[in-house]
């Protein structure tokens, strides 16, 4: 995935948007997707793996993301970083899941994760 001024590029869009996911669960890739690019960006500013960065690392990114100034308030700045620091999680399944560190994992991976948790969620209730 290249650095990109958009949230998602219009491929990303409709790679999930062809999933067999709920809304939410959509959303939840989508941010996951931006988070992955975003950490990637971000630990190799700093020079370390993903699983080195700080919350205070990934919330300075996030505050000076281009795709987030226009018309963005402080507040949802702040939110909008603890999404992504909160996409941590998952992301950390996806790779262990994978036996891969972070920075391995693509975008038909993510999605595919997010497809395998909704099919187990559905036989879960």
């Amino acid at each position: 995935m290249q650095p990109s001024n958009e949230f998602l590029t219009p491929e990303e869009c409709a790679e999930v948007d062809k999933a067999l996911l709920t809304s939410r669960e959509k959303f939840s890739a989508r941010v996951a997707i931006y988070a992955l690019r975003s950490l990637k960006q971000i630990a190799q500013a700093n020079g370390v793996t993903i699983v080195q960065l700080d919350p205070q690392q990934i919330e300075a990114w996030v505050y000076q993301d281009e795709s987030l100034q226009a018309g963005v308030d402080r507040e949802f700045r702040q939110f909008f970083s603890q999404l992504v620091i909160a996409s941590m999680k998952p992301l950390r399944q996806m790779a262990a899941a994978a036996g891969v560190p972070i920075e391995a994992i693509g975008l038909a991976q993510v999605i595919d994760w997010f497809e395998q948790q909704a099919k187990l969620n559905l036989g879960n209730r």
